[in-house]
């Protein structure tokens, strides 16, 4: 789990605003941007690895809920083999069934052409492709290197391009990898720029085992700065030993202005 939609983000200076707010206002803290995008992924990423199997409706209902509650964005769905994720199983009923609100993107991960062609047909205007700073990671996760994980997403975004329809992309594993332990930054910063030269419009930077503290964020970071500008990144730092928070910060204090988010469960 990752930074929660009911916590807090301090800032400092007096400033703390929920992330679950479209922007957060920054203005009387130095060189911090002043608004920050925060670009939620709950339904996709908070969902995806929970045994029990969600209702469709209810996860329509979820999103109709996010997509309500004023944010910009809201990652609705996975079109990945159901053989792989069950819980995305349901991916074409649940991008068909939410509603449209104005204003509000709602991208769905794709990890080939298939799932690209499946999304197309369900009615996606945005996806998102997912790639990783560890050759480990990448083996174990889909059988492949870096370079040739890269490469099989070349024709994911050409055909996206050619439909007009935006791409992000993920980088997981950004400062450390449950096998390899930690990430050299200059690997974050050749795929990073790899899927950003690809076409990417924006690049979402994951910790993904929350091991990240502002100590590594820091030259990671600053590492994939001479790949992609700050304008076109985000961070996605899940909070495992309670760094979420200062590597926010630290990436805020970096130019970056788009935060991933994700509800918080409740029972």
């Amino acid at each position: 789990m990752f930074v929660s939609c009911g916590g807090f983000l301090n800032l400092g200076v007096g400033l703390a605003r929920r992330m679950c707010w479209t922007y957060v206002t920054a203005k009387n803290i130095g060189s911090f941007p002043d608004y920050v995008k925060v670009v939620e992924v709950g339904a996709r990423d908070g969902l995806q690895n929970e045994k029990e199997i969600v209702p469709t409706n209810t996860k329509i209902d979820l999103i109709n809920r996010l997509a309500s509650s004023g944010l910009p964005v809201v990652e609705a769905t996975s079109f990945v083999s159901p053989k792989w994720v069950p819980q995305m199983a349901d991916h074409t009923e649940v991008l068909k069934g939410i509603e449209k609100h104005k204003g509000v993107s709602f991208p769905v991960l794709v990890p080939n052409m298939k799932g690209f062609e499946e999304a197309l047909a369900a009615g996606a205007k945005e996806i998102a492709v997912f790639g990783a700073a560890s050759e480990t990671f990448t083996q174990k996760n889909i059988n492949c290197s870096i370079e040739e994980s890269i490469k099989k997403f070349y024709d994911v975004i050409e055909a996206a391009k050619a439909k007009d329809i935006k791409v992000r992309g993920y980088v997981s594993c950004v400062v450390g990898c449950p096998y390899e332990g930690a990430v050299s930054p200059d690997v974050v910063a050749k795929v990073a720029g790899m899927l950003y030269r690809a076409g990417c419009y924006e690049i979402s930077l994951g910790d993904t085992i929350g091991v990240g503290t502002p100590g590594t964020m820091r030259p990671m970071l600053q590492a994939v700065l001479k790949e992609v500008p700050a304008t076109a990144l985000a961070v996605h730092c899940h909070d495992t030993y309670g760094q979420a928070l200062a590597n926010i910060l630290t990436a805020l204090a970096t130019g970056v202005a788009v935060v991933d988010s994700s509800q918080k469960n409740r029972t």
